[in-house]
C-alpha cells in the first residue's frame, strides 16, 4: 500500500492554513462561550498534536518555506 507523502511546499501551505483556520476556530469559540485558560490550552495542545502526528507520520514533511538550509557533508 503506497503511503501518502506531501512535498515541502505543499505541506508548508498547508499548515499554514490549519494555524490560521484553527486560530480563528479558537478565537471564535472562545468569544461565543465562557472558556478559561485550561480548556483553551488543551484545545490548542490537541491541534497542535494533530500536526506532530502528520509529520511523525511522514504525511507531512515540510521545509519551512526554504528557511533552513539543509546541512550538506562535504566529499
Amino acid at each position: 500500500m503506497k503511503q501518502l507523502r506531501l512535498n515541502g511546499m505543499t505541506s508548508d501551505i498547508l499548515i499554514s492554513a490549519y494555524v490560521v483556520i484553527t486560530l480563528y476556530f479558537r478565537f471564535k469559540l472562545e468569544s461565543k462561550t465562557a472558556t478559561g485558560p485550561v480548556e483553551s490550552l488543551v484545545m490548542g495542545a490537541c491541534f497542535v498534536v494533530i500536526l506532530w502526528v502528520l509529520i511523525k507520520l511522514n504525511i507531512l514533511n515540510p521545509n519551512w518555506f526554504g528557511l533552513f538550509k539543509s546541512k550538506t557533508l562535504k566529499p
